[in-house]
């Protein structure tokens, strides 16, 4: 077994139980990609076992913090089922549903979704990818189903040194599924969609988003970055459940074409009057500068954008990019209007984020009621050792009057 010996000082992370070793961390050692090494202390310690990856600034991965166990096929069978049954601790009201979340699931660098009869996998580490013949097989075993589609085409993979793959693991037959969320219908492409091919962790806040509209008889919604309309949806069914089905309306932006005429799919799929939803293919802050020049305003707004900040490295140069889409949104937000901001950098943390708002509500020249917090659904957990795993952080805040 080959060994990695630490710096002296570097262990501390690692008797928290935080599972990424950095290259800086290591005094020396080696192994191939993806291969099984034993991590000790400076002193010979032993900390952990733990996957290793030549290429990336992570070298290695923890796989288990307990050096009696042996790091097989019947382990990772074990992790792949344990994530799988704490699944059942939670109430997604939905067919899709993440099944792996990474780190938090003792997988780091493995992301499982399931979209009714079919799984779809990111293996996003070294260690994953030296294990996918594996891991494949185990997924299968534990739900029972046939069909796994392989999306590892994240950039993650780039820096593992990995290059991107795509296409039907085990199986195969259409890539276009439809999946049941709360009391809607949603389709998807698992093959050109974006992460496994939809948002599933914007699960919760679709439908708290649903119900504020509906509360409040919002008639004037926008969403930004709407990609296929999941909160487009949404809000036609709070104005649906409000009874504003004949006055409501809600507008609808996103820069691609493709993602927009799915969203007109999804509206149509779910019976609402296409007449009450405009989409417009656009840039979002060129659009947001638009309506404010016309003193064009919404009722409620939705910021839901890519990924800014993939490292904390990025955080300075996105802190701008949020702020500036913030600061639009509140001059076009009505007084009593709701605004549901968005960040899901990992590199942004969620007291950063309350700044940035903060900062941008009051170049706006608008105070606001901050009145929930938002995060990943439940299927998306955070483990207490593992505060990276919190990448998704929201706020709905209430414009004052």
């Amino acid at each position: 077994m080959k060994t990695l010996r630490l710096r002296e000082g570097k262990e501390r992370s690692l008797q928290r139980r935080h599972p990424w070793i950095f290259e800086s961390a290591i005094a020396r050692g080696g192994a191939d990609a993806g291969e099984t090494v034993r991590v000790e202390s400076s002193t010979g310690e032993f900390l952990a076992w733990a996957s290793f990856s030549p290429a990336s600034r992570i070298r290695a991965r923890v796989w288990s913090f307990d050096e009696t166990q042996r790091i097989d096929a019947a382990y990772l069978s074990f992790l792949v089922k344990a994530a799988i049954d704490a699944r059942l601790l939670f109430d997604v009201n939905s067919d899709g549903i993440r099944l792996v979340h990474g780190e938090s699931d003792g997988l780091p660098g493995l992301i499982v979704d399931r979209y009714g009869d079919t799984l779809v996998a990111q293996f996003l580490s070294s260690g994953m990818e030296r294990w996918k013949p594996v891991l494949a097989d185990a997924l299968l075993e534990h739900t029972g189903l046939t069909r796994l589609y392989e999306r590892s085409d994240a950039s993650s993979r780039g820096l593992e040194g990995l290059e991107p793959v795509t296409g039907w693991l085990r199986g195969d037959g259409p890539t276009e599924i439809t999946i049941r969320e709360h009391e809607w219908q949603l389709t998807l492409d698992i093959a050109e969609g974006h992460k496994t091919g939809f948002y599933l962790d914007q699960r919760d806040s679709r439908e708290r988003f649903a119900r504020t509209v509906a509360r409040r008889r919002f008639e004037r919604v926008l969403n930004c970055y709407c990609y296929t309309g999941g909160f487009s949806v949404a809000a036609l069914a709070g104005q649906r459940a409000a009874g504003l089905a004949g006055e409501g309306h809600v507008t609808s932006i996103d820069s691609s074409g493709p993602a927009i005429e799915r969203a007109k799919g999804n509206v149509a799929l779910n019976g609402f009057d296409p007449g009450h939803a405009t989409f417009i293919e656009a840039d979002v802050n060129a659009s947001l500068r638009e309506f404010g020049r016309e003193g064009r305003t919404f009722d409620a707004i939705v910021l839901d954008p890519p990924k800014f900040a993939p490292t904390v490295a990025h955080a300075e140069k996105a802190a701008r990019a949020y702020k500036d889409i913030n600061r639009l949104a509140f001059r076009i937000l009505e007084p009593g209007g709701v605004l549901f901001t968005y960040s899901c950098s990992g590199g942004v943390s969620a007291d950063l984020f309350h700044k940035i708002v903060a900062s941008a509500g009051t170049d706006a020249g608008v105070d606001g009621f901050i009145s929930e917090r938002m995060g990943g659904a439940p299927d998306h957990p955070m483990t207490v050792n593992f505060p990276e795993g919190e990448y998704l952080k929201g706020l709905v805040v209430v414009r004052k009057p």
